[in-house]
């Protein structure tokens, strides 16, 4: 049977549920620390016990970045690839990509300085979202309504002064119900959506207490969940959609490490299962 390795950094439910689950599936599994493992340029594949296929699993983004791209260095088969762990760890990257490959998604400005994210402000008028554009959890994420808002946060950003910091990604306040979906797309298919209903401001992350509800996944939705996930370079991947009150489904991120507990407790497919069996089928092509 297939050699089967999650990386993690912090154990979470779903390394818990992937571990289990793929031992139970007759997988020699393994869970590897990314903090206490050594690579270097010398490294060979032999030199380690990275089994068949790994699955990517870090909370820290740029941790699981950098470890994805000395797996790659090594030969060794992982889910998902640096390009694609990339594309979706960046927002910035993402919404492009989304629009260039004609995926439904909220318009998107990108500044480069607090002077020019304040002309965009005042020229497209309140509200709009600002995020980081790398960040999960709906850190970050804030409602500008208004300039006094605006200056605030920005003030912040000039004080932090972080790497990231001078480039503003501001989005537009979609019109829609109290909820968003996540969907999880496994290669070609979609294995599992929920709605996420807000637990009382606009932000509807699991995480911040927003409760999963089952939602059918229709053709619809399969289509561009399936495309954006195209678009980002596919995998196993989180897809996060709106329902614009006129234009319907709008997808505002794709994510890399998809977080899946509350959306298991629904979900009419066993996710890790599909997730496990998806990264062995795709190792042996």
């Amino acid at each position: 049977m297939p050699k089967v390795r999650i990386l993690f950094d912090r154990v979470r439910l779903e390394e818990k549920m992937l571990e289990e689950k793929a031992i139970e599936l007759g997988h020699d599994t393994k869970m590897i620390d990314a903090k206490i493992t050594n690579v270097n340029t010398e490294s060979k594949k032999s030199d380690f016990d990275f089994g068949d296929v790994v699955l990517e699993r870090c909370v820290s983004y740029f941790r699981g970045l950098h470890f994805t791209a000395c797996l790659e260095f090594l030969d060794v088969p992982i889910f998902n690839s640096l390009q694609v762990a990339t594309n979706c760890g960046n927002k910035l990257l993402t919404s492009l990509l989304l629009k260039k490959h004609n995926v439904p998604t909220p318009k998107t400005h990108f500044s480069f300085s607090s002077e020019a994210a304040i002309e965009t402000l005042e020229k497209q008028g309140y509200p709009l979202v600002i995020k980081p554009i790398v960040g999960s959890w709906g850190r970050g994420v804030i409602l500008l309504k208004d300039r006094e808002v605006a200056d605030a946060i920005i003030e912040v950003r000039e004080l932090s002064d972080g790497p990231l910091d001078r480039i503003y990604y501001l989005q537009e306040a979609i019109k829609r119900p109290p909820r968003d979906i996540r969907a999880i797309a496994v290669g070609d298919q979609v294995i599992a959506a929920m709605y996420r209903t807000s637990s009382g401001g606009f932000k509807t992350n699991i995480a911040l207490g927003g409760e999963p509800v089952p939602c059918e996944i229709t053709k619809e939705l399969e289509d561009i969940c399936i495309k954006a996930s195209k678009a980002v370079g596919g995998g196993i991947l989180g897809i996060d959609v709106m329902e614009d009150e006129k234009r319907g489904f709008v997808v505002h991120e794709v994510n890399n490490t998809v977080e899946f507990k509350g959306l298991a407790k629904v979900a009419k497919r066993n996710i890790p299962k599909e997730m496990i069996e998806f990264a062995v089928s795709s190792a042996r092509r």
